[in-house]
């Protein structure tokens, strides 16, 4: 039975007994007050148990809410942690990529330098080998002219001599 149902009728009880002239004492019924008595003695021990039930029973779910709750926080440590490495990893690996793309620029640069030496280097040769050539044709073109002239001026001297005696056969 519940013991606050059980306390209502002791002070019904109570309320029904008749006063004592000039005192503060009541009449009960004697019989009703030892039995609601014994039903409270029987009551409380089962409402003690009930609240201690209902401790224990809170007691489980704030620990069960505890570890839960350091499970999260652990977790989004974890999370933060991983995402604290992703995010060094990136910058990391950021700053390599910078440094290789400026490596490359400047090997890139110290190719094209030398590329252009080597350019510049073949041309002159060539422009000398060139030059040298077209001294040589030059040579060659003014020679042949020169043999042609010298041939063309012998011909030319021996044909009216030809023609002459030709004349006079």
């Amino acid at each position: 039975m519940d013991i606050l149902h059980l306390i209502d009728r002791l002070e019904a009880l109570l309320n029904e007994g008749r006063h004592l002239l000039l005192t503060k004492g009541v009449v009960v019924d004697e019989q009703r007050a030892w039995d609601i008595i014994d039903q409270m003695r029987i009551a409380i021990p089962e409402e003690v148990k009930k609240a201690k039930r209902v401790n224990q029973e809170r007691d489980r779910i704030i620990a069960q809410a505890h570890e839960e709750a350091s499970r999260i926080i652990e977790l989004a440590r974890e999370e933060a942690s991983g995402l604290m490495s992703e995010h060094e990893l990136a910058r990391g690996a950021e700053s390599r990529a910078e440094t290789i793309v400026e490596r490359a620029r400047r090997d890139a640069e110290v190719i094209k330098a030398d590329a252009d030496d080597y350019v510049t280097q073949v041309l002159g040769e060539l422009d000398i080998d060139l030059t040298k050539t077209l001294s040589v044709v030059r040579n060659g073109l003014a020679k042949l002219q020169a043999e042609r002239q010298a041939m063309e001026m012998k011909s030319a001297a021996e044909q009216p001599a030809e023609a002459s005696n030709d004349d006079s056969e």
